[in-house]
């Protein structure tokens, strides 16, 4: 389903900045969770699976700066 309209009137916030605050959120969230993913990958010894979950969370860390940096310049000062 393809919504045409705009449904910032509902939550008070543009579908694409509330998609970036949304989009940045995730990316922070995800790079906690796989702070547990790590450690327990660690606990087993299985450094190919740590090593997989380090990277995707530098990768969501890179994410989350980016999309900070984007909303920061996109807010009024």
């Amino acid at each position: 389903m393809t919504r045409v309209e705009e449904t910032g009137t509902l939550t008070g916030t543009a579908d694409k900045d509330y998609n970036l605050i949304w989009y940045v959120q995730q990316c922070l969230s995800n790079a906690l969770r796989l702070e547990d993913y790590c450690a327990d990958a660690e606990r087993t010894g299985d450094t190919e699976l740590t090593e997989l979950f380090r990277k995707a969370q530098t990768d969501s860390r890179k994410g989350a700066e980016l999309g900070k940096h984007l909303l920061a310049s996109r807010l009024p000062g």
